[in-house]
């Protein structure tokens, strides 16, 4: 109805195309305008200035021959100033971007390898801004920002990937636990040397208290007893511990059964096998 009566709105971030007889003739600002028809002005299109977002696919081969998808978002608006360039020069906009997007990852990507690719794709998605941004200015586009926003290789690829990413996992998770067990061991071995250390100490000390008894003893008795020679306290002495040993032997119900030589010459001979190992030792010293 406007158009009947020779009026136009533009809505807001929009811009009109108008021509005279098929010849361009002026870009209408949002807001409205008079368009007399009678006088062959008509509206050619709109053209929006909003940002806009194209996503592209482009498969391409990294530089050890592994096959990926490189999905790169391009957002781009059309520049005021510049809406005759960007509404006639172009017929396509969104074929034109993907064809320059392809050009610039397919000739950069070949150059990387598969880690590198994902490691610089930041520098990637740089060169193709700046090579969109160098040729869409010439047709009336600003490119806003350029991203990759994901690289996909190929599912057999990502499974090989994950398989070693895990073995290398796997094998130093297998490291730290033989280190661990190395170090376990090392703290037992030292635990059960000081451990023999302290028990040999205290056995040592321990025979150390006997021997120093039994001399308190001998001296004792030979004073005490006159007549009495060391040998006679010695004899009466380990007879004593013999039948100590007797009784302990036989009280223990644990005990494994014990064959013992008893007898009254018995203890004599077990008194003159001990003496002889004394009397074997000093010589030896």
């Amino acid at each position: 109805m406007g158009q009947a009566l020779g009026c136009l709105q533009v809505d807001q971030s929009t811009v009109a195309i108008r021509e005279s007889f098929g010849k361009f003739d002026e870009v209408l600002e949002p807001g409205c305008h008079c368009l007399p028809w009678w006088f062959g002005s008509k509206v050619a299109g709109h053209l929006s200035l909003r940002v806009q977002q194209l996503d592209v696919r482009c498969e391409t081969k990294t530089k050890d021959n592994v096959f990926v998808t490189v999905v790169a978002s391009i957002q781009y608006r059309a520049l005021a100033e510049k809406a005759s360039d960007a509404f006639y020069k172009l017929s396509n906009t969104r074929m034109q971007i993907q064809s320059y997007v392809f050009d610039v990852i397919r000739a950069s990507v070949p150059k990387l390898d598969l880690d590198s690719t994902f490691e610089q794709k930041n520098d990637i998605a740089k060169a193709v801004e700046n090579e969109l941004e160098k040729a869409m200015s010439h047709y009336g586009f600003e490119i806003v920002q350029t991203l990759i926003v994901d690289i996909e290789p190929d599912v057999q690829v990502k499974r090989a990937m994950n398989e070693i990413n895990a073995a290398s996992r796997m094998r130093v998770a297998t490291n730290e636990k033989a280190e661990a067990e190395k170090i376990l061991q090392i703290k037992r071995a030292e635990g059960e040397a000081e451990s023999k250390y302290l028990s040999g100490l205290g056995i040592a000390r321990q025979r150390q208290a006997i021997v120093d008894g039994l001399r308190d003893s001998v001296l004792a008795f030979s004073e005490n007893v006159p007549g009495t020679s060391s040998k006679d306290v010695m004899d009466m002495i380990l007879v004593t511990q013999y039948f100590d040993t007797m009784k302990e032997i036989g009280a223990s119900n644990k005990s494994s059964s014990v064959f013992i030589p008893h007898g009254p010459g018995s203890v004599r001979d077990i008194a003159a096998e001990i003496r002889n190992g004394f009397i074997q030792v000093q010589g030896t010293e």
